[in-house]
């Protein structure tokens, strides 16, 4: 069988199979993909069975990422909770195959998929690099069924403060949105010790994405006390990056701002609300996630050697446990997020 190369963001064709794939999501679009390109300089490429003169009928994205801090590898994608090989049976082995190959002849590392679904992983030669928890939220009850599977005390009775406390919820993706969101998003970094990912990231997936792309901001007398990013593609709403002040927590600010997404998506038409991935090591997370009442399972990628000492580097550079990391100012943070995250793709 023989294997193509796609530029997907050129090839009109690429659109159109991300358009109608079943396992396609919002993390194969070209306007997710151009971020890539744009804010990280990642080359995007994707191979397919399907001749240049033909309909594409398969696809397997990714882009090189090449680091003098954590190596160079292949990844399908960069930033991705998950990207599935736009596949059948019959193309899966010839591409992934054709893939390792390209692995080993440009010297990388290793190469890493990111699948949402199950792939035979002896079969395509590659083995489990990490897990996660992944939570998907079913939107297709109505709307008062949704709410009582909230959990009484941790979710819907801080709705209702939110609600007492005159909390108003603002969409869009103005300028003014995303600096309130990026803002917000310092102050949780820094809460947590972990580099903010760049104000261009958020900027280029604003411009790139479109309508597809919403920023909620929650206010408390016109002060900014929460916001999330979210994404969408087809039927299914994607939470991508939440962020709040802690000291306006006791105003149930996020599960205010999270009922809003829950409820604004089913009134477009959404089925499902996919809650992306949490690391075991976050239990809190994962329990606030459980108490929306989503649905989670294990997500699983796969790399093609054994990486171990690669992917410690890429914790030790996102994660910093430092006492005075709290006092480091915003805009020395966010200079060192736009240095650091180009190599943790």
């Amino acid at each position: 069988m023989d294997v193509y190369t796609v530029n997907p963001l050129s090839d009109p064709r690429w659109h159109r199979l991300v358009g109608e794939h079943p396992k396609a999501s919002v993390f194969h679009q070209c306007g997710w993909v151009r971020a890539l390109l744009t804010t990280y300089g990642y080359e995007p490429l994707a191979l397919t069975t399907s001749p240049p003169d033909e309909p594409l009928r398969s696809g397997v994205i990714f882009c090189r990422v090449s680091s003098w801090i954590t190596g160079s590898r292949l990844v399908s994608l960069p930033f991705s909770d998950h990207c599935d090989p736009l596949v059948d049976e019959n193309a899966e082995d010839v591409l992934i195959g054709r893939l390792l190959q390209m692995s080993e002849q440009q010297n990388c590392k290793y190469l890493e998929i990111r699948p949402l679904g199950s792939l035979d992983e002896k079969r395509v030669g590659m083995t489990e690099s990490g897990t996660f928890c992944f939570h998907m939220l079913d939107l297709r009850d109505d709307l008062p069924q949704i709410f009582r599977r909230l959990h009484k005390d941790s979710i819907q009775r801080k709705i209702h403060r939110a609600e007492r406390e005159g909390l108003v919820c603002e969409v869009g993706n103005s300028d003014r949105l995303v600096n309130e969101f990026y803002r917000l998003l310092i102050q949780t970094r820094k809460r947590h010790r972990m580099l903010p990912q760049p104000l261009a990231w958020i900027k280029n997936l604003v411009a790139f994405m479109g309508d597809a792309l919403q920023i909620r901001v929650a206010r408390q007398s016109g002060t900014p006390v929460a916001a999330m990013l979210s994404l969408r593609h087809r039927n299914t709403v994607i939470y991508k990056y939440g962020c709040s002040d802690e000291r306006k927590h006791n105003l149930g600010s996020v599960p205010f701002l999270f009922w809003n997404l829950i409820r604004e998506s089913k009134a477009q038409g959404a089925e499902q609300l996919d809650l992306g991935r949490s690391d075991w090591d976050q239990p809190s997370l994962i329990l606030f996630k459980d108490r929306l009442g989503a649905a989670k399972r294990s997500l699983s990628y796969l790399r093609s050697k054994d990486s171990s000492k690669a992917t410690r580097v890429t914790a030790l550079a996102s994660h910093i446990p430092h006492a005075g990391f709290s006092i480091v100012p915003n805009v020395i943070l966010s200079a060192a997020g736009r240095l650091a995250y180009r190599h943790l793709g």
